[in-house]
């Protein structure tokens, strides 16, 4: 049953450029322009006409963008959830810019060893997000720790949370690794792992969706039956100001949005589109997290149930729910 019936988030491309070559990632290899404050402005109006809530700002690497800051002004402005994840090689040049004006913020990190972290992003940056951490401490901010979970580094997590997270009193989110197009980045996770996961998510300040490891367990997305639901609950954006549609990592089309976004997302060419998520044969197996996450919060099923308690802590920790409602 279907409780939310409008998209509530926004997946915003600001640039596909990135200062780090990660090996499970291939955007960074993609030409990019960075987007303008006048697009920007104008299609964050109409995200929320549409009923949008949360806008991520996201890349490519996000604070490659001149005038972050301006963006996010904008979205704090119209009351929208803002979230930036970010290597954190900007961060501490960037962060009295960006003070409070993040609701989420999150520093990626691989490995609570130096050099596989650097290894993993192909560039030197663990040594950044140590000092992000404590630049972001020293302006209030409380960043979160985004570790990205393979079956090799599983059992890293001890070592992430106790070394790293806790003395600096951060959220670990917990984001279980997935596969897309023709990046293979071992996403196999065995049983052993999820219950290693399971176990974690449910410890002080960890955050992990447990619909993720449901999901993982089931096989992914079923074209046959779909669980994801990105096209009518994530707007995606690219950088040359394009409505990408189903989703950015299947990418079948884009619409030049040319400052009518609201109009063009209830046209019934995008909303053709739309009816066809998670049933193209590019969905089969699916499990990509940025996209079932918001699906699992637009329907009543067994995913929104697994969904909720960890839903419910994080925005707790965070205080966002308040922002909800």
């Amino acid at each position: 049953m279907r409780i939310v019936s409008h998209p509530v988030l926004c997946n915003y491309y600001i640039t596909y450029r990135c200062n780090a070559t990660c090996s499970f990632c291939d955007i960074w290899e993609r030409p990019s322009p960075y987007v303008t404050m006048e697009n920007v402005r104008e299609n964050l109006r109409d995200l929320k006409r549409l009923g949008v809530r949360v806008v991520d700002f996201t890349g490519g690497e996000p604070l490659l963008h001149r005038q972050l800051d301006e963006l996010l002004r904008e979205a704090k402005q119209l009351g929208l959830i803002t979230t930036i994840t970010t290597n954190a090689l900007l961060y501490p040049k960037y962060a009295e810019r960006l003070r409070g004006l993040v609701d989420m913020l999150h520093f990626s990190l691989d490995s609570p060893i130096a050099e596989e972290h650097d290894r993993s992003r192909g560039v030197k940056c663990f040594d950044k997000v140590m000092e992000s951490i404590a630049v972001a401490r020293g302006l209030g901010e409380r960043p979160d720790i985004l570790f990205t979970v393979f079956e090799h580094n599983v059992h890293q997590i001890r070592q992430l949370y106790d070394e790293i997270c806790c003395p600096n009193d951060l959220v670990l989110i917990l984001n279980p690794v997935f596969e897309y197009n023709e990046v293979e980045a071992g996403d196999k996770l065995s049983e052993k792992a999820l219950q290693e996961m399971t176990w974690w998510g449910k410890q002080k300040n960890v955050y992990l969706n447990d619909a993720f490891i449901q999901l993982r367990r089931d096989g992914g997305n079923h074209v046959d039956d779909p669980v994801c639901r990105a096209a009518s609950t994530t707007l995606v954006i690219s950088p040359e100001n394009k409505l990408v549609l189903p989703c950015y990592h299947l990418g079948t089309k884009d619409f030049p949005i040319e400052n009518r976004l609201y109009d063009l997302y209830r046209s019934r060419e995008v909303q053709e589109l739309v009816a066809l998520e998670g049933r193209l044969p590019g969905c089969e197996g699916c499990a990509i997290n940025c996209y079932m996450q918001p699906s699992f919060a637009v329907e009543l099923n067994k995913y929104w149930w697994k969904a909720l308690p960890s839903t419910l802590k994080y925005n707790r920790i965070k205080g966002t729910w308040k922002q909800l409602f």
